[in-house]
């Protein structure tokens, strides 16, 4: 199952939408960006996405990438688990 990556525009001040853009590359991913994903608090806190509805949120956007690599490869392991 490709995974939904979710941007909120109004996060773009902490320095994700460089990170949107490399990952819009991929086809191997949906990447949606909202002007509001309903997370002011975090929105102003520190970058974050939502995966599949899930926040996946760090102190920098490169901290952010990493997180959410491994948060994939982490459902993609569970998407294996149940298919076997």
């Amino acid at each position: 199952m490709r995974p939904i990556i979710e941007f909120c525009a109004s996060n773009i001040g902490h320095g994700t939408e460089q990170l949107k853009n490399k990952l819009e590359q991929n086809p191997e991913y949906d990447v949606v960006e909202y002007g509001c994903l309903n997370n002011c608090g975090q929105c102003y806190l520190q970058p974050f996405v939502m995966l599949d509805g899930e926040i996946i949120e760090a102190e920098s956007p490169a901290e952010l990438e990493a997180a959410l690599e491994a948060a994939i490869k982490e459902a993609e392991a569970w998407d294996n688990l149940e298919i076997d």
